[in-house]
């Protein structure tokens, strides 16, 4: 039986799911590393943040989101 292609995403679709792997992100990394950075300038904290966060979002959870939401819409139309 072959398997139900999933559309794409929308445009409002992925900026949620964007969203959705941004947030947490950002707040788990300021809570373990938060008393770590404090000292730095706001400008090198969110570098640092940065530096660690996109690679985690990209590579991780926004991939993770992407084959929830197609298992979710597999689910719904078949």
């Amino acid at each position: 039986m072959p398997e139900l292609v999933v559309p794409p995403a929308s445009r409002h679709q992925n900026a949620l799911m964007i969203w959705l792997a941004v947030f947490p992100t950002l707040t788990v990394l300021n809570l373990l590393l938060g008393g770590w950075l404090g000292h730095l300038p706001v400008v090198l904290r969110t570098f640092v943040l940065a530096s660690i966060a996109v690679p985690i979002v990209v590579y991780v959870v926004v991939p993770r989101l992407h084959r929830a939401r197609a298992r979710i819409l597999r689910s719904r139309l078949g």
